[in-house]
């Protein structure tokens, strides 16, 4: 949305004002009215009753008790009300209600006990107390449902019925008490005063209707000691109806059912939908006013006709003016959790792509893929720019989504929670935000799974290539996408910081206290909480500032036990329903990747670095080594060409995403999606590659025939390495393995005839403890559950060492390491070590002889 004068924005706010249809209490003229002259389908049958009001009341014999003898707040009321407990409440491990004095009865009161003895349907809607003066009366309807009570709709288990039923779990929380507490530990409730009433003071919004105070979202005084809750009649009024029939079917409510206006950092109650009038997700700030799903400037993708006539919007309506039910629905689909709209397992009819979905058990995912889907399922008109990530889950290797890829039954693993405390974050607190920025106990993470809102807040994010905007923040006009830059031109440096489709996620930085690839992180930071007017992109800003940050609160042993023992240990197993399987690369379980994407400032460059976890005697010219995820490497010793662009940029100084390995299969060469910037998705969703990458890694990746004919084919290194410089023998560029300019990558390829990354470098290639990721046999150590200093003994071409995780084909042995550009053949070779192991005879050559011995053909 660009930027308008204050008295743009006003004016253009009063011909909303102006244009919005207003609402009259006229209840003959709503469905409300069930008597003959009704204009609804649901009605009293010829014969019935012309009287409009007895429905609901009558002056003699009103009900004072429900069916349990508890007393109800009734305004002469004529039907039976069910008993309390016939009701099962809506709860959400993120409902803050339940961690506030008295804040959430246990069951419904109020309003809400009398709009449910029609809704619930228990009871026949021509059931009245007293009708012209006759007791227990029967109307005869038409329209109803069987034995005359609230039609089904789409379904009774459907989110399009008004059928709510007993079962209140998909439905908005009533009966709760909000407060200031309750404002104050959520985040996002707009603040109450001391008198229940916003604004402060006024009350014209929100607020207990008192003599001559009137708000526009009134709370009922049915809590403990007349405290004010949100009952139904909060948000609808049963006699009112829109005069204006393009607005839509505005269902009752008190204010707008739609956005009406641009939204704006404060409430306009002429412009905003009624959600916003509690539910403050703009802050002071305004990010959800210039959030993905807000910014008409973005979101401005309309829905087609079949999608909107099943949701009752008007047609056309784009998806900025559906605001909060795009994704939400306050009476949803049972079995839904958090008024996700349709967001439960329920197959659809086939060939029925906009059918309403029958129950269900709780499935996030299908919330997001009512848009972000193919264009033949999408309920939008256009999806060119709208990222297609259902198909993306589809593939074979993906992010454990679905319930049963969890390991999970009926109920998904992953639960935004309040109320825990993990000692790395408190989540106790009477102002702890847990639920509004979308933590997760490390009890839950443990349990491997993945949902859209473990890496991304719908109510946040913004297209802009880093979360915090352009060069007038997110408050300017929105980039060509939300994802980072990646151009594979010349003249920029490629950079870590997180898209604007991260922002306002939660993640962790580690804290590490050594230098060892070894040792673990000592402790972790969370990052949390959106940045508002903040630009601040360090790593030390209190929010997510990179993507790697997010990616390690489940990729890590922030996010699981690790006991710190190889080759297997107590991480988790590879090998689960839609997961890489288990003995790829002959790996079985997972590695830590906060270790060993560690990048120690004091190892970056060229040079002796103390303790990077190779053997003493391997301690001289090494260091850590590592892709420039947390940090550059200070290493410019290699020639631009080596690398494909971007990569030949900045050499030592750019960083680096795990999305631009980890992510849908690409075109060979290249990192970047299929189809470009509106095409297939970036980020780590699914892929036709183990370990979810881009490209293909394993023992066949590198080159054959002298690399004559390229690369054998996409392999994942060769996305961004230049195989031009590593995979051909009459390869150009230098790389640190070079000696006096000659390229001894190139010399390699001719002289073995063929060349595979495995045999020098580490099977899994984030972060190492040798220089260059280099794999060094006269030293193998705990990574292999080895002492140190040990010599794997071989003697023959045949032979090639094997331990998962990080050894693979593994050929390379390094006598003494030289710096980048100096080494020689004497470099190579076998160290003779004291301490060996292994079954082979152990050829003690060095050098050029070494080699002919060891590596004239090797697997």
């Amino acid at each position: 949305m660009r930027r308008v004068s204050g008295l743009v924005m006003a004016v253009a706010l009063g011909a909303a004002g102006a244009a919005l249809a207003e609402r009259v209490s006229d209840i003959r003229n709503t469905k409300h009215n069930l008597s003959t002259s009704g204009p609804g389908s649901v009605r009293a049958a010829p014969g019935g009753t012309t009287e409009i009001c007895v429905f609901c009341h009558t002056p003699h014999g009103a009900t004072a008790q429900d069916a349990s003898g508890a007393g109800v707040r009734a305004p002469l009321w004529n039907r039976r009300i069910p008993a309390g407990s016939t009701y099962t409440p809506y709860t959400s491990s993120s409902l803050d209600a339940q961690y506030i004095v008295e804040g959430l009865a246990a069951t419904p009161g109020g309003s809400s006990k009398l709009c449910l003895s029609c809704h619930d349907g228990t009871l026949a809607i021509g059931n009245v107390n007293v009708l012209n003066g006759a007791e227990n009366a029967t109307i005869p309807m038409t329209g109803t449902g069987a034995g005359g009570v609230m039609p089904p709709g789409e379904g009774t288990t459907s989110g399009f019925t008004r059928f709510i039923g007993t079962d209140l779990r998909n439905d908005h929380p009533i009966s709760i008490t909000y407060n200031a507490d309750l404002a104050l530990r959520d985040g996002e409730l707009r603040q109450l005063d001391a008198s229940q009433r916003w604004p402060a003071g006024s009350g014209s919004v929100i607020g207990v209707r008192a003599p001559g105070f009137k708000p526009l979202i009134p709370l009922e005084p049915t809590g403990a000691g007349g405290a004010g809750q949100v009952q139904c009649a909060t948000c609808h009024d049963p006699h009112i109806r829109e005069t204006n029939a393009a607005a839509g079917n505005q269902k009752f409510l008190r204010m707008n059912r739609f956005q009406e206006s641009p939204p704006v950092a404060g409430l306009t109650t002429v412009g905003d939908i009624i959600c916003l009038s509690c539910h403050d997700k703009n802050g002071a700030f305004g990010v959800w006013a210039f959030s993905a799903h807000a910014n008409p400037a973005v979101a401005n993708e309309t829905y087609r006709a079949e999608a909107a006539a099943l949701r009752e919007f008007p047609p056309d309506l784009p998806v900025w003016r559906a605001a909060c039910l795009n994704c939400h629905d306050t009476h949803t689909v049972q079995g839904a959790r958090r008024l996700t709209r349709e967001g439960t397992d329920a197959p659809l009819p086939p060939g029925s792509p906009f059918a309403a979905k029958q129950g269900g058990n709780p499935a996030l995912e299908q919330t997001c893929y009512q848009c972000h889907t193919t264009a033949a399922k999408s309920v939008l008109n256009s999806v060119a720019t709208v990222p297609n990530i259902e198909s993306d889950f589809a593939l074979p290797i993906r992010m454990p989504i679905t319930t049963p890829e969890q390991g999970g039954s009926t109920d998904e693993v992953h639960d935004i929670a309040t109320g825990f405390n993990d000692g790395f974050v408190d989540c106790t607190g009477p102002t702890n935000r847990c639920g509004t920025d979308f933590m997760e106990s490390r009890t839950k993470l443990a349990q491997r799974h993945a949902e859209c809102t473990d890496c991304h807040n719908p109510h946040r994010v913004v297209k802009f290539r880093t979360f915090a905007g352009g060069a007038s923040g997110i408050a300017g006009p929105p980039d060509p996408a939300g994802t980072h830059r990646h151009d594979e031109t010349t003249g920029y440096t490629h950079t870590n910081i997180a898209s604007g489709v991260l922002r306002g996620s939660w993640g962790v930085e580690p804290i590490y206290g050594s230098t060892s690839f070894h040792a673990l992180p000592a402790s972790y930071a969370v990052k949390r909480g959106d940045p508002g007017a903040s630009v601040d992109t360090s790593i030390a800003a209190p929010y997510v500032t990179r993507e790697y940050q997010i990616c390690l609160k489940c990729h890590s042993d922030y996010g699981y036990p690790d006991n710190n023992v190889y080759p297997a240990g107590n991480r988790p197993a590879l090998g689960r329903l839609g997961g890489t399987p288990s003995g790829a690369n002959n790996l079985t379980v997972y590695t830590n990747q906060a270790k060993e994407l560690q990048a120690p400032p004091t190892h970056r460059g060229e040079g002796t670095k103390p303790n990077s976890g190779a053997g003493s005697n391997f301690a001289t010219n090494n260091h850590r080594s590592w892709h420039p995820v947390l940090d550059s490497t200070g290493r410019t010793f290699v020639s631009a060409n080596a690398f494909r662009l971007p990569w030949g940029n900045a050499i030592g100084t750019q960083t680096m995403y795990c999305s631009d390995c980890h992510g849908s299969n690409t075109p060979e060469g290249t990192g970047i999606p299929v189809g470009g910037e509106d095409g297939n998705p970036w980020g780590p969703h699914g892929s036709t590659n183990n370990f979810l990458l881009k490209g293909v890694w394993g023992t066949n990746t590198g080159a054959d025939n002298r690399g004559d004919n390229g690369p054998n084919p996409n392999g994942a290194c060769f996305k961004c390495h230049n195989p031009n410089t590593y995979a051909n023998r009459n390869g150009t560029g230098t790389t640190g393995f070079s000696n006096g300019g000659e390229n001894l990558h190139a010399l390699h390829t001719d002289r073995v005839g063929r060349i595979r990354c495995v045999w020098c470098h580490v099977a899994i290639p984030h972060g190492w403890k040798n220089k260059a990721l280099l794999v060094n046999l006269n030293d193998v150590g705990p990574e292999a559950g080895r002492a140190g200093n040990e010599e794997w003994r071989m003697n023959a071409s045949a032979h090639a060492y094997n331990q998962e995780p990080y050894y693979l084909n593994a050929k390379l042995k390094v006598r003494t390491f030289a710096t980048s550009g100096n080494w020689v053949d004497t470099n190579c070779g076998s160290a003779n070590s004291a301490q060996t192991f292994g079954t082979n005879a152990n050829s003690t050559a060095t050098g050029r002889d070494w080699m002919r011995a060891v590596c004239t053909n090797p697997p």
